[in-house]
């Protein structure tokens, strides 16, 4: 992912207010971020933990900006392990949650969401390429597939997801 300025990402959000965007905090490692890693920057508001924000950058480069709720208490915590929709990375049920986004547009002002079961710290980059392990690991997958694979399968997963938010 190409390195974004806080003027980019809070200018893409497409599914809240600008006044919104203008009050989100960002990752407070912002200036550490490991932009070469990543295939979208996700991350729960430090300011206000019932949110959390992703920002990717669509097939032409613009970055796309949409949020989340994190739900209150976790709705998986009967579950022994879970996995991320995005990544397919396996996680204790307290590493995945639901976030739900609202949909872009009069839709959602209206009260319309869609959700997905992601990695709660949105680092499914890291986890794809290594640079982060599960706390307690989730029966591992093995899989014949390159990271370049692996990569392009999260990428289409979130492409889907994205879509059903941008309508």
């Amino acid at each position: 992912m190409d390195p974004l300025s806080e003027h980019q990402i809070r200018t893409s959000f497409v599914n809240c207010t600008k006044g919104e965007a203008a009050r989100l905090k960002l990752p407070l490692d912002f200036t550490e971020t490991p932009w070469e890693d990543l295939d979208f920057l996700g991350w729960v508001d430090p300011g206000a933990p019932l949110r959390a924000h992703l920002v990717r950058q669509s097939p032409d480069g613009t970055p796309l900006g949409i949020t989340l709720r994190v739900p209150g208490t976790s709705r998986t915590s009967a579950l022994k392990s879970s996995v991320c929709q995005i990544c397919l990375t396996g996680h204790a049920a307290s590493g995945v949650s639901l976030l739900v986004a609202p949909l872009a547009g009069a839709r959602g002002r209206e009260g319309n969401t869609v959700g997905i079961y992601v990695c709660a710290d949105l680092a499914c980059s890291l986890y794809l390429r290594g640079k982060r392990q599960p706390k307690l690991r989730a029966g591992r997958y093995e899989e014949t597939l390159t990271l370049d694979e692996k990569i392009d399968r999260a990428r289409t997963h979130l492409d889907a997801f994205t879509a059903k938010i941008t309508g």
